[in-house]
């Protein structure tokens, strides 16, 4: 092999050693310091369209509330204690990531660990394949549970009550 040969393998070789050494120092700052929450930002309402003309149709009715219908999320233990949610139309994300509804500092909950959703006028809970699990409860969630006012989620060290 020629000079030039042996001189450029040596650079390529020490470029991949300081790519290997910069990446494993971005991995220990992650764990380190852990994710870094950003504050989120309003966003701005779309501009008003024209409303097309009406359509005479018939419109089906949203089913009543009922009284064991909750309205809202209660973290009741844990970092984030008194922290209340209120539940609209939109599912509540559950986790460490950023960008949850409910961003929990909780060593045992995983960035995407649960959701609470809407479905046909009631509440539901279901695990995202979480390594800890959540539990309602007493009992350990499998599959999309149902929830009622009182009932108790426990997601690591935080424990979250649904209120009306």
């Amino acid at each position: 092999m020629s000079e030039l040969t042996v001189t450029v393998v040596r650079l390529g070789l020490l470029a991949l050693l300081w790519v290997f050494v910069f990446s494993v120092v971005g991995v220990l700052r992650g764990d380190l310091f852990g994710t870094r929450v950003t504050a989120r930002a309003a966003k701005a309402a779309p501009a008003p369209r024209p409303a097309p003309a009406p359509k005479p149709a018939k419109v089906a009715k949203a089913p009543a509330p009922s009284r064991r219908t909750p309205h809202t999320v209660v973290v009741t233990e844990g970092p984030l204690r008194g922290t209340t949610i209120t539940l609209g139309q939109q599912s509540v994300l559950i986790g460490r990531n950023p960008e949850s509804t409910l961003v929990l500092d909780d060593d045992y909950a995983s960035g995407r660990h649960a959701r609470i959703f809407p479905e046909a006028g009631e509440w539901f809970v279901e695990d995202l394949g979480s390594t800890n699990g959540t539990f309602a409860g007493q009992q350990r969630v499998h599959g999309p549970q149902r929830l009622t006012v009182g009932s108790t989620l426990k997601i690591g060290t935080t424990v979250l009550e649904l209120r009306r």
